[in-house]
């Protein structure tokens, strides 16, 4: 009989909404992992993690769990400006790494850390681009490889959320990135994983304040989109957007050869059609954890089972997210710029 994997054990870093979403299914839907520790600078979020997960040791102090030699793999969900060097960090201390996206807002971070990671090939480091491990689009990126809609030439994606009036994303631009970095960088690692994993040669991006006039502070839009010319005649189409009437809206087209497919255009809440004065409907899902529910719990089953397994990743590595930041950055320049960026 073979013996049983032992245990990875990981320690939880950011415990905002989608820190505790984390948090709360590698405590108990994750198996394989044991959550041994949580990290928040806020008393609050500590006192909830506290009260919902199973006696995680807790630190107000990042690098206290990185000394802790009782964790395996850090899973951070923290700010986006922190992350390059948190995942050197931890690499540094010995721990595989679990981050989300994106790995940086800065190009120049993103290849430091590729180059601190080369001395840790022993280490797991992926980065969260969760839509991979979507079933719906792992579903299509099988029946591409397969052949099944000839050479795909064309994807049309979209990250757009419904309108928050109480202005979360206002106040959280000052550290987004922006709308491209923030919300089209899942759009951008889709498309280039979709289509091969190609090179991007040429940007453009345009955008709009449609409703939330405190974005322009910060130059960044509430509604966005962009083309993005890849090596081999391959092209993107992206459409980001926070203000949204019907819920998160997340979905992608993927145009071949001999055929296309989508993935996700109708954004179902559920099976239910309801029938009315109005017409006939659907609801729609509320939120993007909701849509990609499965996909991040198949996400974090995946990084366990490599770091068990000392496996190859199937997720998103340090490279690809590279990619998308590269990407997003320049989106992020022709959109202030009014001009094509040349990559």
């Amino acid at each position: 009989m073979k013996p049983a994997a032992r245990l990875v054990r990981v320690g939880v870093v950011g415990l905002g909404r989608l820190g505790k979403r984390h948090a709360e299914n590698l405590a108990y839907r994750v198996p394989g992992a044991a959550l041994v520790a949580a990290c928040s600078p806020l008393e609050d979020e500590r006192a909830w993690a506290r009260d919902a997960l199973p006696e995680p040791r807790l630190y107000a102090d990042y690098a206290a769990l990185l000394a802790d030699p009782q964790v395996d793999a850090v899973w951070l969900v923290t700010p986006s400006s922190l992350h390059a060097q948190q995942i050197v960090d931890a690499l540094r201390a010995g721990k595989h790494v679990f981050c989300e996206k994106p790995l940086s807002l800065d190009v120049a971070e993103c290849e430091r850390v590729l180059a601190e990671a080369a001395r840790y090939p022993h280490l797991q480091a992926t980065i969260g681009f969760m839509r991979r491990f979507d079933p719906s689009y792992k579903d299509a990126f099988d029946r591409i490889a397969a052949g099944q809609i000839g050479r795909p030439f064309l994807v049309r994606s979209q990250t757009t959320d419904q309108n928050d009036n109480d202005g979360f994303f206002v106040r959280f631009a000052a550290t987004s990135g922006g709308i491209f970095l923030d919300c089209t960088v899942h759009d951008i690692d889709v498309a280039r994983w979709l289509l091969g994993k190609p090179r991007a040669t040429r940007v453009f991006a345009a955008g709009a304040v449609a409703l939330h006039d405190g974005l322009r502070e910060f130059g960044d839009v509430d509604n966005g989109v962009a083309i993005c010319e890849f090596e081999g005649g391959r092209l993107a189409m992206f459409y980001a957007s926070r203000t949204q009437a019907h819920g998160n809206d997340s979905h992608s087209e993927v145009i071949g050869t001999a055929g296309g497919l989508t993935i996700g255009r109708n954004p179902r809440a559920n099976r239910v059609e309801i029938y009315d004065s109005t017409g006939i409907r659907n609801e729609c899902t509320p939120n993007f954890f909701d849509r990609f529910e499965d996909a991040f719990l198949h996400e974090a089953r995946a990084f366990v089972a490599a770091v068990q397994g000392g496996a190859e990743q199937t997720g998103a590595g340090l490279a690809d997210a590279l990619e998308a930041t590269r990407i997003g950055v320049a989106l992020r320049e022709s959109l202030h710029s009014g001009q094509a960026v040349v990559l």
